[in-house]
């Protein structure tokens, strides 16, 4: 049976005091069971991304723990970022990575709330999967109007929170947490400078697709006022196209649920699109880690004897195939999420 593993991505709206963040990340460095994976602090967007996993109840704690720190270091009425933020603990996903289901996470998140709001008087938002009603699902709609307009948006019946007091508190603000499926951040980098050759690969790929438009280059506008589109080839995806250097253009996706829309099948897609345009893929690119099961899927698809294969074996049939060793070595005990925690 498969280890029970949970991870947490709290976002802590500060950027810049390199101190507290140390000190957030002391207090889930000092629960037993739970492993630090990743720390992404941004100046510009005064926040800082902390990745955790572990079991769900030392999750749970660590959770809690890095709350209680933030809630007594952060002032929120002092600060000014690019990103939209309405709490000092701005959000708190709980994420299923192996051996629990989205109903576990959406547990957590409830507790979670729960205990943070009793314990520290936070007024608590659930969000994503956890959410209690439609127009709490999307985290944007939460957030919206940010912290400086929750002092009467917390007031209105409608956006009372789900845990906590309907009161605005000016150092802390208010949390959202939830329950999402795993986001892989996946690029392939193509053999052009062309960024809109990346673009219109992405476009015909993501679930959102592309704008229709008539004879002239104009936007088709629908019965309803919005322009229509042509649909993408994939659901659960996000992309565009980007530069990943001066001379390299790349396919940027976001996979929403791997099990829906896997590492391998955008790929394949994207060499498919790409031969007509005469260009071919040139690496893969995983920023941050990948779930275990993503990369044996893939390498279920590009080995040559699935079926009697070692996970090892699977796992270098992907890398090959996807070409995440193509700008640096792929580390499976670093990239890959359950072999990071594992490892520490």
């Amino acid at each position: 049976m498969s280890r029970r593993l949970v991870e947490c991505v709290p976002n802590f709206s500060e950027g810049k005091d390199e101190i507290v963040i140390a000190q957030i990340t002391d207090a889930i460095q000092a629960v037993e069971g739970v492993t630090l994976l990743d720390v992404d602090m941004g100046a510009d967007f005064h926040r800082t991304v902390v990745t955790m996993v572990g079991e769900p109840e030392p999750i749970l704690e660590a959770a809690l723990a890095a709350t209680g720190t933030a809630l007594k270091l952060i002032d929120l009425s002092n600060h000014e970022g690019e990103h939209a933020r309405m709490g000092a603990v701005d959000v708190v996903p709980f994420i299923p990575i192996s051996g629990v289901s989205i109903a576990d996470c959406v547990d957590l998140a409830h507790r979670f709330g729960k205990a943070a709001s009793e314990q520290f008087g936070l007024p608590i938002y659930l969000y994503a999967e956890a959410a209690a009603s439609e127009q709490r699902v999307k985290l944007p709609d939460i957030r919206r109007g940010e912290y400086e307009g929750l002092r009467e948006k917390i007031l209105l019946p409608e956006w009372a929170p789900d845990f906590g007091p309907a009161e605005f508190k000016p150092t802390m603000g208010a949390t959202a947490t939830g329950a999402r499926n795993i986001l892989i951040a996946y690029n392939v980098n193509l053999n052009t400078d062309d960024k809109s050759a990346a673009n219109q690969i992405a476009g015909k790929l993501r679930t959102s697709g592309v704008l229709k438009k008539d004879d002239n280059g104009d936007k088709i506008i629908g019965d309803d006022g919005k322009p229509e589109r042509i649909p993408g080839r994939f659901e659960a995806l996000q992309g565009a196209g980007w530069m990943y250097d001066e001379s390299t253009a790349q396919v940027s996706m976001n996979l929403l649920d791997h099990s829906t829309t896997g590492l391998h099948s955008v790929t394949e897609a994207i060499r498919e699109e790409a031969a007509p345009l005469g260009l071919e893929t040139t690496a893969g690119e995983l920023v941050g880690l990948v779930p275990l099961a993503a990369i044996i899927s893939a390498g279920r698809f590009y080995h040559k004897a699935p079926e009697s294969a070692a996970e090892a074996g699977l796992i270098e049939a992907a890398v090959a195939g996807l070409q995440l060793d193509a700008l640096e070595p792929f580390v499976a005990a670093e990239s890959i999420i359950e072999f990071a925690a594992e490892g520490a």
